[in-house]
């Protein structure tokens, strides 16, 4: 029996309008992480939220902010995100020359370092950092925009991700982000994640509280 999946909603979908209500929300529900999405118009085709809206929502949540960076140069904002109230920074090996640079720039200023993949970047990639990685956010979409199709061929990335950090002794959480819902989240689970991300599919429900809930499985 697999433990309960830590569901980290994707603030990227929620109604920004109504931001601290929706916060708020999160902070009522089960959820246990608040997934906030960063684009900067150059790694992916969006452009989405930056540090002063972070440092909004931060005022708010009760939840921890699992900040995405999916942008150029992320070393160059790290810092700024940590002290915005990032517990959790995720940076792109994509975007990454000096990767392990990154992950130790993440840990030295008292954030869990997260590593995310593209859906067409190998696995092995990750090989001599492993054991260095708190959490690896596999993209389970093509990032840039929310509410886009689950690639099936994640599972098997899942699969092979979780053969890794056994192989090694890393313990990383598998972090699935694009497209969840409640048919795949348990395949997702079952396969080994640990982490789901979830936009569209929570905000978009009549009742966002029972479908964070259903996704404890």
């Amino acid at each position: 029996m697999s433990l309960k999946p830590i569901i980290a909603p994707s603030i990227l979908a929620s109604d920004f309008a109504n931001l601290q209500r929706e916060v708020e929300m999160l902070n009522e529900s089960e959820a246990d992480w608040i997934h906030v999405d960063v684009m900067d118009g150059v790694f992916v085709p969006n452009i989405s939220l930056g540090l002063p809206v972070v440092e909004a929502i931060q005022k708010h949540a009760k939840k921890p902010l699992d900040v995405h960076l999916m942008i150029v140069q992320p070393e160059r904002y790290v810092e700024a995100f940590r002290k915005a109230g990032a517990e959790i920074i995720s940076v792109h090996i994509e975007a990454c020359t000096h990767l392990h640079r990154n992950i130790q720039q993440i840990k030295a200023t008292g954030a869990k370092a997260g590593v995310a993949v593209n859906p067409h970047t190998s696995i092995s990639q990750l090989e001599n950092v492993i054991e260095e990685i708190d959490v690896v956010c596999l993209m389970s979409v093509n990032p840039g925009f929310g509410g886009q199709k689950f690639i099936d061929n994640t599972y098997k990335k899942v699969s092979r991700l979780k053969e890794l950090i056994q192989s090694t002794g890393s313990k990383a959480l598998i972090e699935i982000d694009g497209g969840v819902n409640k048919e795949n989240a348990r395949l997702l689970i079952e396969a080994g994640a640990s982490v789901l991300v979830a936009g569209n599919f929570v905000f978009s429900s009549p009742d966002p509280k029972a479908t964070i809930k259903g996704l404890k499985l």
